[in-house]
């Protein structure tokens, strides 16, 4: 009965003890093994598996303590029937014919969030031999390496207490004091631990200040073209949402401004463009905020890509009123599923968050907590962002260098860093189009269209992320860029 859950082979990437563990469970659940016949002795298992029998007595002894199976002495190990039925009598239950009318969620759901115009990103991006893909970073074994030593021995019992209990609101001191030492100095600022709040990445980190701040009534100045995910955010709390345009300096003021109760920048890379705000445009928004009496949200994403010059101050780190409510993130540089992030703000609007974000989650993973305070505490995010960097720019420059020789009609924004590019297709050659062609010849490129939201904005732009392709693979990627632009192009002149 056993034979067809062990028909496909071991997968070389987990554990051997987990996928036979993993394939007894869903035997015994799904009935196959009888209660009142032992399981195969360890010895036997282990012979027909072709595997060591020590491997099987593992995983029959987890088995027994997770109380699956129990032990009859001189008799082996036996299904615990009553422990399955009680896991079996807990499936959820399944909707039967004639059960009366379905919900109609329209008339119960005040919004869909899934109606917002949005980023579409492939998630098997791997597969595709030119991922110029946004947001994605390539591995860094090293780094895997010492994330995975950290996670274990946050795990262990010197550090235990840092984590098993439910720390309610609060976070992890050691983190706070490594951020506050280790992180924010490089963005020319320090704050005391009730001035910060860890927060599931940077994005969470939006959310929590705009439910703060934003309510119908209110209004927030964003840039555009812009973060999409920022801006509905931003439109979901009911706010007004006003568009600015962006220039060679980043946001450009305007009398809008006045009308303001919050803004929100990207300053150090604007997204999606990239550009790196200059000081005289910082200073003039930061005076603008103090007169006309306005927040500012700083989401500085990407600090540490800065390729060319001195790296700015962050606004936070100019700021002399409180002002500003500065966003960073800690693992997008390193590795982005981790999602941790952080807020720097004035002690009361910390306090208010920190209300807030209990009644979301309480607090983020306080394991993860310990294990980044322990990776920033022993150097290794200084090591890794110095490597991220260094290939990063490499990178920068290639792309710079292939698309000026194979892409003479598209017109790249200059830029001092960041992880992509934004680029002007030639005038007429639809942006959507271009990354449905390329895709099909295995390049991801990103449409910028989606990041404007003012009427009659131009849909020629791409985006170009280089975080996740391997370097040799630029130049050929682009090369094959070229073919579909000038074959969209040409298509649209016939």
């Amino acid at each position: 009965m056993l034979d067809r859950y062990f028909e496909q082979g071991f997968d070389q990437s987990a554990s051997l003890q987990h996928q036979i563990q993993e394939r007894l469970i869903q035997a015994i659940l799904d009935g196959a093994l009888s209660p009142v016949d032992p399981l195969p002795s360890s010895r036997e298992f282990a012979k027909t598996l072709k595997v060591s029998r020590n491997t099987i007595s593992i995983v029959y002894d987890r088995l027994h303590q997770d109380g699956f199976i129990t032990a009859k002495p001189r008799r082996g190990y036996f299904i615990d029937e009553n422990f399955v039925r009680e896991k079996l009598n807990v499936a959820p239950p399944r909707r039967q014919s004639g059960g009366g009318t379905p919900p109609d969620f329209d008339r119960f759901l005040p919004r869909r969030f899934s109606e917002q115009i949005n980023i579409d990103k492939r998630k098997d991006w791997r597969h595709f031999p030119y991922p110029f893909l946004y947001g994605q970073v390539g591995r860094d074994e090293v780094s895997v390496a010492r994330w995975r030593d950290c996670l274990r021995r946050a795990g262990t019992t010197r550090h235990v207490g840092s984590w098993a209990d439910d720390r309610v609101d609060a976070d992890d001191p050691l983190l706070l004091d490594q951020i506050s030492r280790r992180i924010l100095p490089q963005r020319g600022f320090r704050a005391e631990p009730d001035e910060l709040l860890i927060t599931v990445g940077a994005q969470n980190a939006i959310w929590m200040v705009a439910n703060l701040f934003l309510a119908p009534g209110r209004s927030i100045v964003i840039e555009d073209p812009g973060y999409v995910d920022a801006r509905n955010i931003f439109a979901a709390q009911g706010a007004q949402v006003i568009p600015l345009p962006v220039d060679r300096k980043g946001l450009k003021p305007g009398p809008e401004l006045a009308e303001a109760d919050m803004v929100y920048l990207t300053p150090g890379h604007q997204s999606p463009t990239n550009i790196t705000m200059p000081m005289e445009r910082r200073l003039a928004i930061l005076e603008a905020a103090a007169a006309q009496d306005f927040l500012i949200l700083e989401d500085d994403y990407e600090h540490e890509l800065n390729f060319v010059g001195a790296q700015h101050p962050t606004l936070k780190a100019l700021d002399a009123t409180g002002r500003v409510i500065h966003i960073g993130s800690l693992t997008k540089p390193l590795f982005p599923g981790i999602r941790l992030g952080f807020i720097a703000a004035d002690r009361e609007v910390i306090r208010e968050l920190r209300h807030l974000r209990r009644l979301m989650y309480r607090h983020p993973s306080a394991l993860a907590q310990r294990a980044m305070a322990l990776f920033l505490s022993e150097g290794h995010y200084d090591a890794h962002i110095r490597r991220h960097r260094r290939g990063m720019a490499e990178k920068w420059r290639e792309m710079l260098r292939e698309i000026d020789r194979q892409l003479p009609g598209c017109e790249v924004t200059m830029t001092t860093g960041g992880s992509g590019v934004w680029i002007t297709l030639p005038e007429g050659v639809e942006a959507g189009l271009v990354k449905d062609k390329a895709e099909a010849r295995g390049v991801l490129v990103e449409d910028g269209t989606p990041h404007y939201l003012r009427e009659g904005a131009p849909r020629n732009r791409l985006r170009l992320g280089f975080g996740a392709i391997d370097f040799d693979k630029i130049a050929p990627g682009i090369a094959e860029l070229r073919v579909v632009i000038e074959a969209v192009r040409g298509a649209q002149k016939s």
